[in-house]
């Protein structure tokens, strides 16, 4: 039983909204890199393959730092760690601005923005929200900041090319870097919770926390199938403009199609975060991973045409990033909500891996193949493996399972 209510709204709305426009900024930026790709490879002379790695080692650095970051918000509150992200991302993308060579583009792309990301996305965030909401409102809760978050992709993806078309790409990424940093003050507006909000049997420490997590299949699961995740959306996000340039389809396509997917993924992720609360969350992770092996495989297939690729962004939409509020609430559904940004972040790295995965193997295997072909190949055959992964997990507590072990 919970010893105080934690649905007392006055806080946890303050919360939500910070929270969620601290994802809209913080993922819409992130989903515009590929808009970079072809513009900063052709007037640098760069391979692709530079270019992804950069991404892909922002991917890996958030990744690895993230349980980190989920630590320090679960023990300090969340508005440290999101504000020092929101710095670290501004200094990265203002890196990436000065043409200084590779090595000082992958540092900025690379370390610096993947630092950056570790602070101000959704296992921080979702922890510190999960921690201010009621288990029932939860879910629901995760699913609109999602929802905000995915907008900002739907926006920035058009206000990010129309920088790039009318300021260059150097002077682009510095306004995106002055935009990164007004996520600073909205750190200030997630409030943490106080112990009492936690439930008796999450007053468990680091290490007993660590030990359940890796001590139950399920949480393997969950991290293998969040991997696939990764790999998709990274590959997808990064790749996708130049495979559409490559096909004969403008780059202003790519940028719509890249914005339709964080529209439509405004409800897919709303839907997902309300239908978690009432069905089983790893049933929905099995459909979400069918539903994208259905619709990669129909516009690979299918030959590429601008009609396509919209029908292709309208559909993977609802795919896109529908994972994460279900993902995170499993999390707090099995391991409570005191070690859940930690636990989360742990989940994460297995998501960060498949980025590293997706963004590098796509520029490595065009670079070598002059095709995205056996790329596409890969993110169809892992979707059935994720499908097949997420389907025996359940969502019985530790308490339950202990009680019926």
């Amino acid at each position: 039983m919970l010893t105080q209510t934690t649905g007392k709204w006055h806080g946890a709305v303050v919360a939500l909204i910070c929270g969620s426009l601290i994802l809209l900024v913080s993922l819409g930026i992130r989903h515009a890199f590929g808009l970079f790709l072809q513009p900063v490879t052709m007037d640098q002379g760069w391979g692709r393959e530079t270019f992804a790695f950069a991404i892909a080692l922002q991917n890996l650095v958030w990744g690895f730092s993230q349980p980190f970051a989920g630590m320090l918000s679960d023990r300090f509150g969340a508005r440290p760690v999101v504000a020092s992200g929101a710095l670290l991302y501004g200094l990265g993308l203002w890196v990436m601005s000065q043409v200084a060579g590779e090595v000082v583009f992958i540092f900025g792309a690379g370390v610096l923005i993947g630092l950056g990301l570790s602070g101000t996305t959704f296992p921080v965030i979702f922890g510190a929200i999960s921690r201010l909401v009621a288990p029932q409102q939860r879910s629901f809760a995760m699913g609109i900041t999602m929802s905000v978050g995915s907008f900002g992709q739907f926006a920035m993806l058009p206000i990010s090319l129309g920088l790039i078309t009318g300021l260059e790409w150097q002077s682009a990424l510095i306004v995106l870097s002055i935009l990164a940093i007004l996520m600073f003050p909205l750190a200030f507006g997630i409030r943490s919770a106080s112990p009492s909000t936690f439930f008796a049997e999450e007053d468990v420490s680091f290490t007993q926390a660590l030990r359940d997590a890796f001590g139950l299949r399920d949480f393997w699961l969950l991290s293998l199938g969040f991997f696939v995740c990764g790999f998709q959306v990274v590959f997808i996000a990064v790749h996708l403009p130049a495979f559409l340039m490559d096909k004969g389809v403008g780059d202003g396509v790519a940028m719509t199609v890249l914005a339709l997917i964080g529209l439509v993924n405004i409800a897919g992720t709303y839907y997902a975060g309300l239908w978690g609360g009432r069905h089983s969350k790893p049933m929905l992770l099995t459909w979400i991973y069918l539903g994208r092996a259905a619709v990669i495989s129909a516009f690979v297939l299918l030959p590429i045409t601008s009609t396509t690729a919209y029908i292709f962004g309208a559909l993977m939409g609802l795919f896109w990033l529908s994972t994460i509020p279900l993902t995170n609430g499993v999390v707090a559904s099995v391991w409570g909500t005191k070690h859940m940004s930690m636990l989360g972040g742990i989940v994460f790295f297995g998501h960060q891996l498949g980025s590293f995965a997706g963004g590098w193997m796509g520029g490595w295997l065009y670079d070598r193949t002059g095709s995205y072909d056996i790329a596409w190949g890969f993110t169809i055959a892992l979707s059935l493996i994720a499908a097949v992964l997420n389907w025996p997990i359940t969502e019985r507590t530790l308490a339950q399972r202990r009680t019926q072990a």
